[in-house]
């Protein structure tokens, strides 16, 4: 501490490194961030499409139905996978979620 105190440049090296850092630690947040939001959406997008060709093929024919079934498999799997993900990364958002992200993913009945 008194060699920052009595050296400048020793101060100066300091507020360097701690502005280094404090880069890293932002573009490192900014890429965590990132990562969790894509894998989000792109879960979100598998469990809607799922969801979609349940709803579409549930009631029908034989095969039909067997359509409705797996899908209907996948989504809430998705689902499953989607909630414990969201639920593991919160922090990345830090109570500030993106309106795009849903909270959880419903479990199709």
């Amino acid at each position: 501490v008194l060699f920052f105190a009595a050296n400048p440049f020793g101060v100066m090296a300091w507020n360097s490194w701690f502005g280094l850092v404090q880069k890293a630690d932002d573009a490192t947040n900014y890429e965590t961030r990132r990562k969790v939001e894509d894998t989000c959406r792109s879960m979100i997008a598998s469990y809607q499409s799922d969801r979609l060709v349940y709803e579409q093929y549930n009631g029908g024919s034989e095969e039909q139905q067997s359509w409705a079934d797996q899908a209907k498999m996948r989504a809430n799997k998705t689902a499953v996978t989607y909630n414990e993900y969201v639920l593991k990364n919160s922090y990345v958002w830090a109570g500030n979620i993106p309106s795009d992200i849903d909270h959880e993913l419903e479990i199709l009945n």
